[in-house]
């Protein structure tokens, strides 16, 4: 499993606040020793952000678009696996030295073959019903000579895999003799020490596979006649009861595999694996990496490791504008200035929620607060965002504290908050810079529930309305087709013109808004909102009130 990661994140087309805030935050956090800390994003930057960073030279946060707990996030570090040429000897290492009871078995390039499981090992090898059972064993030369670290004297189709049957020549000669009447030499492997009169019986006989134990020496006249009559001549270091035991485990383990066994992706989500693991008879499932090799096993007891992944969420506390997944991982902060939504934790968090004009105002006071003056950059990083979604001090969510904070602010970066605000506008009031109308409208759009009614709304800044009515068809086509697929009753555009101090609602509803919108209607579709430059403080909870009636 990897390292914890927390990210500092805001919402879902994140504006230049959210950005700011974030990578303010997520500073100030790491240094007060918080670690694994760094900022991110939910979505794409606006061109005011661009510009934002593009002056204080920094880089854009890493986009998170989805941040579901995923099977490699609870794998561990060292995956076993065992080669498939293997005997099962090694296996049964493997299953007591890891405490495991899944073993997959791989290739020369560590893709899947099939899986060992215990409890079936178990079962056919070490708690056999009948004694043919016991005497069997599925092996070649080569794999029992793995097995028992063994030396061959004559090896004869050494990979040759065969069923052959288990004895021990540990008796008087005529006894042995009188035991092999009727039985397949060819099918034989016969464990013995130097027991002269039975070694050379068993080459006389031709027997498959002549094991002799406690490396004693074979007389070469018994080899001799061995070799003339191809059997495979081994010698143990191992006693008889050993060896006996050994013999048994030397099956090859590509041979006792299950090979329809359940794979998944280490890519795939914890909700996926669960639903594998719950309709399965196996204890795991191998998970495989992007190019089909073994990178871990997956258990019910890997559903219990919580997710490397936790979240702060800066500029929002509603999961309807979080990053897909937030309500998967751990949240264990929020920094906020907006209305409570509809959030909850299963355990206690921090949970900062302040009424200023911007989040980047609650990040600044937390500096302050902490007694860590920030470096110019960062100073800047709030500057911007605190200016952005103040719209520059004139937005009526502007606090006294929010003035005051600019003006902190401006000294220790370096920027004339009159200035600087201009320029970020400016930077990003050009609506034919977006790709597309598409862009334009969900750069800064959110979503709401006001009753049975859900409307969403966008927000752009610009220094005339010219361009806005040159794009107004285009728009509510946008407009429509976004409102159809987010099933929203209300869809619309809040265009504010930041000189002018005003804005215009582009709003695509039911017949019946016009009626209950109480704002003066000015085109079809278009509603003048004489002095309002905050989304937040007077459009949204206007319309939270008007839309629950309907």
């Amino acid at each position: 499993m990897s390292a914890s990661t927390i990210y500092v994140i805001g919402h879902k087309n994140p504006d230049t606040d959210s950005i700011c805030s974030a990578m303010a935050y997520a500073r100030l956090r790491a240094a007060q020793g918080l670690e694994g800390v760094q900022a991110a994003r939910a979505g794409n930057i606006n061109r005011q952000t661009e510009f934002v960073l593009e002056e204080l030279a920094l880089p854009i946060p890493p986009v998170l678009t989805d941040v579901h707990p995923r099977v490699r996030d609870v794998l561990g570090e060292h995956v076993v696996t065992i080669a498939h040429d293997a005997p099962l000897s090694r296996a049964l290492e493997l299953f007591h030295l890891h405490s495991i009871r899944m073993l997959p078995v791989v290739d020369a390039d560590n893709r899947p073959l099939g899986a060992l499981f215990l409890k079936r090992v178990s079962e056919r090898f070490l708690v056999p019903r009948q004694e043919k059972d016991i005497r069997r064993v599925q092996a070649s030369p080569a794999s029992i000579m793995k097995c028992l670290k063994a030396s061959a004297l004559n090896l004869v189709d050494g990979e040759s895999i065969e069923n052959l049957d288990l004895y021990v020549g540990a008796m008087d000669s005529a006894t042995f003799h009188s035991r092999m009447e009727g039985l397949d030499p060819r099918a034989m492997i016969l464990v013995t020490g130097d027991r002269l009169k039975i070694l050379r019986e068993a080459v006389e006989l031709g027997v498959r596979v002549l094991i002799v134990t406690g490396s004693l020496p074979v007389p070469p006249e018994i080899l001799e006649v061995g070799v003339r009559n191809q059997v495979s001549i081994i010698s143990t270091p191992f006693d008889t009861a050993t060896t006996s035991w050994l013999t048994r485990l030397s099956t090859p383990v590509h041979h006792l595999v299950k090979d329809d066994f359940t794979t998944t992706s280490a890519l795939d989500r914890l909700e996926d694996l669960r639903l594998k693991l719950l309709h399965s008879d196996d204890p795991g499932v191998v998970v495989l990496d992007g190019e089909g090799r073994v990178c871990g096993v997956a258990t019910k007891s890997n559903l219990l490791r919580p997710s490397p992944v936790k979240l702060i969420l800066v500029d929002h506390n509603e999961l309807g504008q979080a990053v897909n997944g937030a309500d998967k991982v751990e949240i264990i902060e929020v920094v906020d200035h907006h209305r409570l939504g509809n959030f909850h934790t299963d355990h206690p968090i921090r949970f900062i929620n302040q009424p200023l004009g911007s989040t980047c105002s609650v990040v600044a006071s937390l500096y302050r607060q902490s007694g860590i003056e920030p470096d110019r950059v960062t100073a800047g990083l709030m500057l911007a965002g605190l200016l952005s979604d103040t719209v520059i001090l004139k937005s009526p969510t502007t606090t006294t504290t929010d003035r005051e904070l600019a003006k902190w602010l401006g000294s220790l970066s370096g920027f004339d908050p009159q200035d600087f605000g201009k320029r970020i506008f400016s930077a990003g009031s050009a609506l034919a810079a977006y790709p597309s109308p598409r862009h334009l409208v969900l750069a800064d759009f959110k979503e709401y529930d006001a009753g049975e009614q859900k409307f969403g709304v966008g927000q752009v800044e610009v220094v005339n309305f010219q361009e806005f009515h040159n794009l107004k068809d285009a728009l509510v086509d946008t407009l429509a087709k976004i409102k159809e697929e987010r099933h929203l009753d209300v869809a619309g555009l809040l265009v504010t013109d930041i000189v002018q101090e005003t804005s215009l609602l582009l709003a695509l509803g039911g017949k019946e808004l016009p009626y209950v919108i109480s704002y003066p209607q000015v085109e079809e579709n278009i509603y003048e909102l004489k002095g309002v430059l905050s989304r937040k403080k007077q459009l949204v909870p206007h319309l939270l009130k008007v839309l629950k009636g309907v």
